[in-house]
């Protein structure tokens, strides 16, 4: 369907009854406790359909999924302008006519648009701004088109003078409601464009001086520490000018409409950007007290030429909303994420029990100490074993050698990876590798053939990090390199995993290969060859699974998560630190795809000294790894590592696939912390309490249990840990979650797990 109608409409005074139209009935939300539903909560059932519909009347367009509603229409102006985002509406329901706002004196136009130009007297943060061949920079963008695909959306634009087009792409996912936005830009004049800022989108919140904003900062060591700030006028800049996603921010936002918003209460909207490079999300609170909310690509150091005929297109920059608090919202992206986002979704498998050699042997492998901590390994029911870095070139050997050089050291493992492998294979595994192949050293075969392939400026300093340097992934030959030795590595080897890692930031970020006019294309095309790298390995060895990993948690986002099956969290394995960095990752992330090691005791990061039952509880709240030296471990080690395990293996599915529930939150130096993860049919859950220390013997706080089934009787069984004595055995999900129950905690870092188990 297409209209191509008067781009300019009178304003419409008279209410235009609409037909009833006959509607799928939405699922009934019990409302009196979050954890008291009779359904899972946080999206409608699956009888209710997502839809994409155009009302030629109004001429507004909606999109419908899960209990979101998501409305926008054309103005009188002819521009695209947000009317609604929130609780989904009925089928009936008529929304007012679209008509763009009233300007003012020093601020001309205060219209939500949901695409803008830089340009009609726009000072709020466009969505695109460009510099015409004439050195025009005025861009106006007004409708011209749609067409409607199932669940998909695509509205075209075009600038009021100069055939410069604007592809406008939405999605609605049926359960969540989120909707997934992108830009196409197309340069159909017969003169170069050039593109100074793109976003993927731009969503507006209804005016309000209430709002506050939580992200996701940090650092090495410290990722996805969560933080909030009230939305003022002004802007709030969430940003990567790194080459990579980056520590120091995560491209994800949620916005609280009031201070009365809870972890289970409230409305929230929230947004997850799926760009792995370069990117900034703008939150500015405008003039008349609206909120706008901008992401793409960043446009510090950009420049994209678009030559006639040329295109550019942005990554998508994924929105929803949830009434029920950031609890719900976390869970909608859950969802969304398993479903939608990671490979093999909507069922991608579990995550594997692995074990890592990197705090047992460093650089220091050869074949004889890696099968050795194998069998170990394997002794303890660990099922997938992972040799690290040492294992190429002249790593190890040589000193700050090795990287970009990816053959099998002859000295290290004289008969290849083979023997390695099959030893591994024997004992019920299956193996993977680490490899870092986007960067090189000084001193490689690779560096002394191609300096030219670093990223670089001529005549310029090359600053080192890490003794590395950073390839120039953008340039074809790089590309073709990188995937050639990684497709050599698994077609002459039989291995199930790779763990990609990528330890040091851009500097210097030259291209002079590249034509003048497009050497700063470079902060997109190195993340599309990416890209284009783990897509073609998936299709050409579809059993091999990925890890994303850049010095711990630096590169997670969901276009990475969409070609890999894990991430790394944080090189920061303290299993008290830990707790605050999965919480804040949880808002964004599923726990399906997180990493936790168990690693050793005293800390290598902070000295911490912890006891191995709570670095075990405390890495079960993710995708479990064992990072331990298992050549200095006693017999009772090995034996409660064997319980754990087995353990986590009953419970994983429920962890890595459930409903997260976060009881108490660590954040802001708690005391405690609680998760607790329910069985979506509400048939199991599992939870986890920790305690920093115990103070003056108060007890510690009673848990109130979450997502169950009210009316169903749930058995309680301990994992780690003890209850209160009066606590019972047998009871309803409405006593767990109304009455809750005592744990028994004491002393320091102090922890305890139950799960509970419906009785048929």
């Amino acid at each position: 369907m297409q209209d191509h109608g008067r781009t300019h409409c009178p304003n419409i005074r008279i209410t235009f009854l609409r037909t009833c139209l006959s509607y799928i009935a939405m699922a009934i939300v019990f409302s009196i406790c979050p954890g008291m539903h009779a359904a899972p909560p946080d999206f409608q059932s699956a009888t209710s359909q997502a839809s994409v519909k155009y009302d030629k009347s109004f001429r507004t367009f909606r999109l419908d999924g899960g209990n979101v509603s998501y409305v926008f229409g054309i103005n009188e102006r002819g521009e695209l302008q947000t009317v609604y985002w929130g609780r989904r509406l009925l089928a009936d329901d008529v929304l007012p006519p679209v008509h763009a706002l009233p300007g003012h004196p020093f601020g001309m136009t205060t219209t939500p648009q949901e695409y803008s130009g830089w340009g009609g007297g726009l000072y709020t943060e466009p969505a695109l701004k460009v510099t015409f061949a004439d050195g025009n920079r005025d861009l106006v963008l007004h409708y011209v088109s749609y067409s409607i695909d199932k669940n998909s959306l695509a509205v075209v634009l075009r600038d009021i003078r100069r055939d410069l087009f604007v592809t406008l792409h939405y999605t609605v996912d049926q359960q969540t409601g989120i909707i997934g936005r992108s830009a196409l830009i197309e340069n159909r004049t017969t003169s170069p464009v050039t593109i100074e800022q793109a976003a993927a989108a731009s969503w507006n919140l209804p005016h309000g001086n209430s709002y506050s904003l939580r992200y996701l900062a940090g650092r090495w060591g410290g990722e996805t520490t969560l933080e909030s700030r009230a939305i003022q006028p002004g802007s709030t800049v969430l940003e990567s000018r790194r080459g990579v996603t980056g520590h120091q921010n995560n491209p994800w936002f949620a916005i609280a409409q009031d201070s009365s918003v809870a972890e289970e209460s409230g409305n929230v909207w929230f947004g997850a950007l799926a760009w792995s490079g370069d990117w900034r999300i703008t939150v500015e609170q405008d003039i008349m007290q609206r909120v706008h909310v901008t992401g793409g690509f960043n446009p510090f150091d950009f420049a994209f030429p678009l030559a006639p005929g040329a295109r550019l297109e942005t990554p998508v920059f994924y929105g929803g909303f949830s009434s029920e608090g950031f609890g719900s919202a976390s869970r909608l992206l859950h969802i969304f994420e398993l479903t939608e986002i990671l490979p093999h979704a909507p069922n991608p498998p579990l995550r594997k029990v692995l074990y890592n050699s990197w705090e047992a042997t460093d650089m220091n492998v050869n074949e004889a100490n890696q099968e050795a901590l194998a069998e170990k390994a394997a002794s303890i029911g660990v099922e997938r074993f992972v040799m690290d870095d040492g294992w190429f070139g002249q790593r190890g050997i040589k000193p700050r050698a090795g990287l970009g050089d990816w053959y099998v050291n002859p000295e290290k493992f004289p008969h290849g990876l083979k023997p390695l492998i099959d030893k591994v294979h024997s004992l019920g595994m299956d193996f993977g590798l680490w490899v870092e192949p986007e960067m090189v050293n000084l001193k490689s075969d690779l560096y002394l053939t191609h300096p030219d392939w670093v990223i670089s400026f001529p005549d310029r300093p090359r600053t080192l990090a890490r003794d590395q340097l950073v390839l120039n992934l953008a340039r074809p030959e790089v590309r073709d390199y990188v995937f050639g030795v990684v497709d050599k590595l698994l077609s002459e080897n039989d291995i199930s995993f790779i763990k990609w890692d990528y330890n040091r930031n851009w500097s210097e970020p030259g291209w002079p290969e590249q034509a003048l006019d497009a050497q700063k294309t470079i902060y997109v095309q190195y993340i599309h060859n990416y890209y284009s790298i783990l897509d073609e390995l998936r299709r050409k060895h579809p059993n091999v699974e990925f890890e994303t990993c850049s010095g711990g948690g630096g590169r997670v986002d969901l276009g990475v998560l969409h070609r890999v099956d894990q991430t790394w969290t944080s090189d920061n394995t303290d299993p008290f630190d830990r707790l605050t960095i999965q919480d804040g990752f949880s808002h964004a992330y599923t726990p399906g795809v997180m990493m936790a090691w168990v690693t050793d005791s005293p800390n290598w990061y902070n000295g911490r000294s912890t006891s191995l039952s709570y670095r075990f509880l405390s890495a079960m709240q993710g995708s479990l790894g064992i990072g331990n030296n298992l050549n200095k471990w006693s017999l009772e080690d090995f034996a409660t590592a064997k319980s754990m395990i087995a353990t986590y293996k009953t419970i994983r599915s429920i962890v890595q696939r459930g409903s997260l529930y976060r009881l108490i939150s660590p954040q802001n130096g708690s005391n405690f912390s609680a998760t607790e993860y329910a069985n979506r049919d509400q048939d199991a859950a599992v939870f986890f309490f920790f305690m920093h220390s115990e103070q003056e013997r108060y007890p510690a706080p009673r848990l109130y249990l979450r997502g169950l089934n009210p009316s169903e009787k749930y058995k309680l069984r301990a994992i780690s840990g003890k209850a209160s004595s009066d606590t019972p055995e047998i009871a309803s999900g409405a006593y767990w979650m109304g009455h809750g129950l005592d744990l028994i905690l004491h002393g320091d870092y102090d922890a305890a797990s139950f799960e509970l188990e419906r009785q048929r």
